[in-house]
């Protein structure tokens, strides 16, 4: 699992020297995403179908690895290869515009729309939009286990957890772990708008 196939990140051919560095670098950087999001050697091993003994010498910067390898570590940490050799460090302030925002795939008559940029680091935050009826699904979902917190910005609606409801209007909030099966639900006749924020990252 050590393919020397994948180049530095300027992807030209380069000395022994600058492929260590290009390596460490690399390695540094999963690491650090990977602490982020409070994940083992072997929870990530797992999840991009890697040993926790090669990770830890590709965070080491002792192997490199296989761009379809690179791309499940990527996928697994809530990235993109290209965050993983983004070289600039720690952004500045970003300005998203509400017609920004980046658009999840939900149920029929909400919409989930990212406000946090990634790469993700200590918490995401999603704004949620309801239409009269509509809910994040038929059935209660989970995702990993985070601390999330779900405001109500404007209209109301019924959140599940477990199995018990809690009706929520503007500016009421709930706290809960991710792990928890939850849902929501828009019952009333106007339109809904909250907010979800979490912390750590979790998969969608």
């Amino acid at each position: 699992m050590t393919d020397r196939s994948l180049p530095g990140p300027s992807g030209g051919d380069t000395d022994g020297d600058t492929d260590g560095a290009a390596d460490a670098a690399l390695g540094a950087r999963i690491r650090e995403y990977r602490m982020m999001r409070r994940m083992s050697l072997r929870a990530l091993g797992e999840a991009a179908q890697a040993s926790p003994g090669f990770l830890s010498q590709l965070e080491r910067g002792q192997v490199n690895c296989s761009i379809g390898m690179l791309r499940r570590i990527a996928d697994s940490l809530g990235l993109t290869v290209a965050d993983l050799f983004d070289q600039d460090g720690r952004p500045g302030p970003r300005v998203v515009r509400r017609a920004d925002r980046p658009m999840l795939h939900t149920a029929p008559g909400s919409r989930k729309l990212l406000i946090s940029q990634r790469p993700l680091s200590h918490l995401e935050v999603y704004a949620g939009e309801f239409d009269p009826g509509a809910s994040t699904g038929d059935d209660a979902y989970t995702h990993g286990d985070s601390q999330e917190i779900l405001l109500v910005i404007s209209g109301g609606v019924r959140v599940e957890l477990d199995g018990r409801a809690h009706d929520l209007e503007a500016g009421d909030s709930v706290e809960y772990r991710s792990s928890v099966p939850h849902r929501v639900v828009n019952h009333h006749e106007g339109p809904a708008e909250i907010l979800w924020i979490i912390s750590p990252p979790t998969p969608d």
